[in-house]
């Protein structure tokens, strides 16, 4: 499988990057809704790091991903007619502002409350913004709002995907699955 995209199919990398931050997000929910049965203590407190630093890893790997995308212009030709096309094209432009938003949201929460934010007790990241109560209020209802926003985007990316290869069969999920031959 190649590194990069050709006409027929994403390369490896795009592939890689594309799973791994839908992999990394599947989870994120449960850990915070599991964290908020428990009463404060290190257990809800490991479980808050582990969000934070899964959050923050997808914020790099998106980053890497846009680069990669900027950086590899070939890509798969486009399939489907016209407005397809263009809907395909909104839909993974807000997917990838909404992936970028999630995690800068729950960083300036977590500032904003005077929390650190770590990748894995690793290292730091310094705080994006100073203490602010009223912040902190307003990103926890902004960073709950976009991962609704962003579960229903991604499920009608998931029912196009789908679409395309149970009904229209052309391809268009093969192209970024794993494995797949094009």
């Amino acid at each position: 499988m190649p590194l990069r995209n050709t006409a027929a199919t994403y390369g490896s990398l795009a592939k890689f990057l594309h799973w791994a931050i839908v992999l990394l997000i599947l989870p994120q929910y449960f850990l915070v809704e599991a964290a908020e049965e428990l009463p404060n203590g290190l257990e809800k407190l490991q479980l808050m790091t582990w969000h934070k630093s899964i959050g923050m890893l997808v914020l790099i790997l998106a980053l890497v991903r846009i680069a990669w995308k900027v950086m590899n212009k070939g890509r798969p030709d486009p399939i489907g007619v016209a407005w397809q096309r263009k809907a395909a094209a909104a839909g993974h432009g807000l997917l990838y502002l909404l992936i970028l938003a999630q995690p800068l949201t729950g960083w300036i929460m977590s500032s904003s409350a005077d929390y650190p934010v770590t990748l894995f007790n690793w290292f730091q990241f310094p705080a994006i913004v100073g203490e602010n109560h009223d912040l902190h209020e307003l990103m926890e209802e902004v960073h709950e709002v976009l991962f609704f926003l962003m579960l229903t985007v991604a499920a009608v990316h998931v029912a196009a995907a789908l679409y395309h290869h149970v009904v229209l069969k052309d391809g268009v999920l093969r192209r970024m699955l794993p494995f797949a031959k094009p």
